[in-house]
């Protein structure tokens, strides 16, 4: 994570703006906004030219966030862990259990995309990979797995 180390060198000034919010924490702009109007983190504080403004503590949780997105953790996975994280007396067995979550559905994932590349291997080893228009790749694309229109099941 070399650009964590170099966000982490970066101190966020009180009443800092969104760009240096977004230097300090290594979260854009765009994604403080977006995290801003989900909820996942708090309203900017205001300038008096409306501008939002950025404490110490709102680049810690970007920091958070951002790390926990690095991770894969989903929006949903990353509200309960901030809740968890904000909160002295958490049980540290509920934060486990958000992660441990998180490795089974990493794991599901994993199989998945390791059946895709068998599946796409194998198509691959059946093309002659020649001069010759005939290819069991397209064909297989084409032969697709979903019904026409109008035919529901």
């Amino acid at each position: 994570m070399a650009s964590q180390a170099l966000h982490a060198g970066i101190r966020a000034r009180p009443g800092c703006t969104i760009g240096q919010a977004a230097l300090a924490s290594g979260v854009s702009a765009k994604m403080i906004r977006y995290y801003e109007s989900i909820g996942l983190i708090r309203p900017a504080s205001r300038s008096a030219g409306n501008y939002r403004t950025y404490d110490g503590a709102d680049i810690q949780t970007l920091r958070f966030i951002a790390r926990a997105r690095s991770l894969g953790f989903s929006v949903d996975r990353i509200t309960r862990l901030l809740a968890l994280w904000r909160e002295p007396a958490r049980n540290s067995a509920d934060v486990k259990v958000v992660a441990l979550r998180h490795v089974a559905d990493l794991d599901e994932r994993i199989r998945a995309l390791q059946g895709m590349r068998a599946a796409i291997e194998s198509l691959a080893e059946h093309c002659h990979g020649d001069e010759r228009p005939e290819c069991p790749i397209l064909d297989d694309l084409a032969a697709g797995r979903a019904e026409p229109c109008g035919h529901h099941g």
